[in-house]
């Protein structure tokens, strides 16, 4: 019996000898974990001081640089600082950026210029009305300033929008460029003057509200536009110069593609007689490949001058009755990206008069063609390149020619 119990004793004891042991192995690696705790209190202890001061620091930073509006808006200044170098040939009338090629002959002329600077806002708020994102931008430039150094450099209003967005619809009220012709070409050489004007491009900034709705791959769009009457008569009482239009454009838009059908209509008032203006349109935006973009714009319509093309949109007959001049035209542009830095850009525009509205001495049928090349030296600043050649069919004179070169130097904020 008394050998029993040794037996049963002895591996109990062994069993005892192994917790014990045990126990002070967890006791030292506990003594372990709680000195590196310590240590690495002390540590963040040392480090959370510096880092606030680091965050507090660029607080200020920030609070000293930050534009806020009264409104508490965040605001954005941008815009782009603007030098011109230019060479026109015969023919450009006298003026620094022509559209038409003048039918007297003229010295050839160059110069240089800052006019074409843009400078603006933009500005983003958060969902204050029914859930809507409200935005909007103002940008203005120096276009209809004197030749400098005459001290009188007045500053233009070019674009302004205001907009309440959802996520199916959006309201736009502003200065904004016609519904039915929303791109413009690349250009840094023709930006106080919109790129192809008077040869089919269609860009007069008017007042206008916007509605959109969006359904899947498609927008319905319209707008309620006022128009600006600049006829080019004699005598500008004779035209209303303010009226109403109504603009439609229905787009489908599926990834690197947007191609849209539009329609304008309004009416002239000259002399006491309605002239109607209605003009149908199509546009396009595509990215085939890679590198290559594609825009433009085609329409086809009657007294089309107010939305920035030709101002000869009507032809008084015998007897006081006037007549609306029957129009074409369109332009197109590719976009080529040579490498990350440099883009090619190849465009033309055309604006046909049908000659038999018209009359001796008015431009039949205008055309631009171009290209330029745009290269970025620094993330913010680029040059241009622009060579563009001008057309125009004078009836009963012939063809009249305008070239222009550009080279320009843009830093853009």
């Amino acid at each position: 019996m008394r050998r029993l119990l040794i037996l049963l004793w002895v591996p109990s004891l062994w069993a005892q000898a192994d917790i014990l042991a045990r126990l002070e192995k967890l006791e030292a690696e506990n003594a372990k974990l709680r000195g590196e705790v310590a240590e690495l209190r002390a540590k963040v202890e040392t480090l959370v001081p510096e880092r606030l001061e680091i965050a507090e620091r660029r607080i200020e930073e920030q609070a000293s640089t930050k534009v806020e509006a009264a409104s508490r808006f965040p605001i954005e200044f941008s815009g782009m600082a603007l030098f011109n170098v230019f060479a026109n040939s015969a023919g450009a009338g006298g003026v620094d950026t022509p559209t038409t090629a003048n039918a007297a002959v003229n010295r050839r002329a160059a110069g240089l210029t800052f006019r074409q600077s843009i400078v603006g806002v933009r500005f983003h708020g958060p969902k204050t009305f029914f859930g809507a994102k409200v935005s909007g931008s103002a940008f203005g430039d120096f276009w209809e300033g004197n030749i400098e150094g005459t001290g009188n450099v007045p500053f233009r209003l070019r674009t302004a929008e205001a907009t309440l967005e959802w996520e199916r619809r959006s309201v736009s009220v502003g200065l904004i460029k016609p519904l039915i012709s929303p791109w413009n070409p690349n250009s840094f050489a023709t930006v106080g003057v919109v790129p192809l004007t008077s040869a089919g491009n269609l860009w007069r900034w008017q007042p206008q509200i916007r509605y959109e709705e969006k359904l899947g791959d498609f927008r319905l769009q319209g707008a309620v536009m006022q128009t600006s009457e600049q006829s080019g008569l004699a005598n500008p009482a004779l035209v209303t110069l303010r009226r109403p239009s109504l603009e439609m454009r229905g787009a489908w838009v599926k990834d690197k593609f947007e191609f849209g059908v539009g329609g304008h209509v309004s009416t002239s008032h000259v002399t006491g007689r309605s002239v109607p203006s209605r003009i149908f349109s199509l546009d396009w935006k595509a990215q085939p490949v890679e590198k290559l973009e594609l825009t433009g714009t085609f329409f086809n319509g009657e007294n089309v001058h107010h939305l920035g093309s030709l101002r000869q949109s009507f032809r008084f007959l015998p007897g006081g009755a006037v007549q609306a001049v029957r129009s074409r035209g369109g332009w197109t542009q590719a976009a080529v990206a040579v490498t990350g830095r440099v883009t090619v850009n190849l465009f033309a525009g055309i604006h046909d008069d049908r000659e038999s509205d018209l009359v001796r001495g008015q431009n039949g049928r205008n055309r631009t063609g171009g290209a330029n090349v745009m290269v970025r030296i620094a993330p913010n600043v680029m040059v241009g390149l622009e060579s563009l050649q001008i057309r125009s069919m004078i009836l009963g004179t012939g063809e009249r020619r305008v070239n222009r070169y550009d080279l320009s130097l843009a830093y853009i904020f």
